[in-house]
């Protein structure tokens, strides 16, 4: 996998227009602005961030770090959901703050979404970092908000050698605006052409809950991926037939399958792997799909800009994703 970039900075929101929707972006960070980290899902001790709070610091911004990290929880969460909420809360609304970057994912952000208010946010966005729970905020502020979010590494990711790795080292490109392109070797299973749209997606089980849901995408003419972690085969197959009973995947312009890991399975094999199971649900498509593209719950986990306009161009012996505008 390879990894390459063309730099674009600027510090005022700027927009971007894909199917008559016009889609805010945050204003890139520049030396000195604040990044805060905070937990809004699940507990995550204190001393896990500190990798993360050096590394930032070397990259030029200064860090705060929320009292939801390494908090007095006893139980899953990171506090109770009015403590996750109010401090989220305060992070949104205050300016000296430019990007949000979650420690954590595991579970919670979904009890207190539709308790937060985004009015400042809308009007001075700022980058909100994460993955795997986090899937929610992004669905959020791109379909309530039209303002793009950064799929990425969260504090974690830079433990045990990964702040030096091109996937960490990715999120401090996006973050300064750097016009992403990355790319992934060809697999047996992908379907060949080349489609652009606002990219969106995360988690599949996350994307599953959000069916029914005003928060749900809306993936007419998008680049959707998809990712997961720890879960029964026979699970992916029912979200599968969710998501395609939805409407997800008739419109799309293309679809980015990412890593699907810790799988599982039954005593009694469900009988197929992931892919097999992915594929046979969108084999009646005829849009370009890329499996293995580096975003997942492992180490391979490039930052994608979620909203903004990129091109999928799946060949036959390479597949590239190229950040556009």
């Amino acid at each position: 996998m390879r990894f390459t970039s063309s730099t674009h900075c600027g510090e005022k929101p700027s927009t971007i227009n894909r199917n008559l929707v016009m889609i805010t972006l945050p204003p890139y960070l520049k030396k000195g602005d604040t990044i805060a980290i905070t937990c809004p899902a699940g507990y995550m001790e204190a001393q896990k961030i500190k990798t993360g709070v050096k590394t930032l610091q070397e990259w030029g911004f200064q860090v705060m770090v929320g009292k939801t990290v390494g908090s007095k929880s006893t139980n899953y969460f990171s506090g109770t959901d009015e403590e996750r909420r109010d401090e989220f809360q305060a992070l949104l609304n205050e300016p000296s703050i430019k990007a949000i970057l979650c420690g954590r994912g595991g579970y919670g952000v979904t009890r207190i979404i539709d308790q937060l208010d985004f009015k400042i946010f809308k009007k001075n966005p700022k980058w909100i970092i994460g993955f795997s729970d986090i899937t929610v905020l992004h669905a959020y502020i791109l379909t309530k908000c039209k303002t793009a979010s950064l799929h990425a590494p969260m504090a974690n990711a830079f433990n045990e050698g990964g702040a030096k790795l091109p996937y960490v080292q990715s999120l401090q490109k996006a973050l300064r605006g750097t016009k992403m392109q990355y790319s992934c070797t060809a697999h047996p299973m992908n379907q060949l052409g080349k489609a652009t749209g606002v990219l969106m997606g995360g988690n599949l089980a996350l994307i599953a809950h959000l069916v029914g849901s005003t928060m749900m995408y809306k993936t007419k003419g998008a680049i959707l991926f998809i990712e997961d972690v720890g879960e029964y085969a026979y699970n992916i197959d029912r979200m599968m037939i969710q998501l395609k009973r939805a409407g997800i995947f008739n419109q799309l312009s293309g679809l980015i399958v990412g890593g699907f890991t810790d799988r599982k399975d039954t005593i009694r094999p469900f009988g197929k792997t992931v892919e097999e199971i992915i594929q046979a649900h969108i084999a009646e498509y005829d849009y370009p799909i890329c499996f293995g593209f580096p975003v997942s719950h492992d180490t391979e986990n490039y930052a994608l800009k979620v909203g903004a306009n990129f091109e999928l161009r799946v060949a036959s012996k390479l597949s590239r994703l190229k950040e556009l505008g």
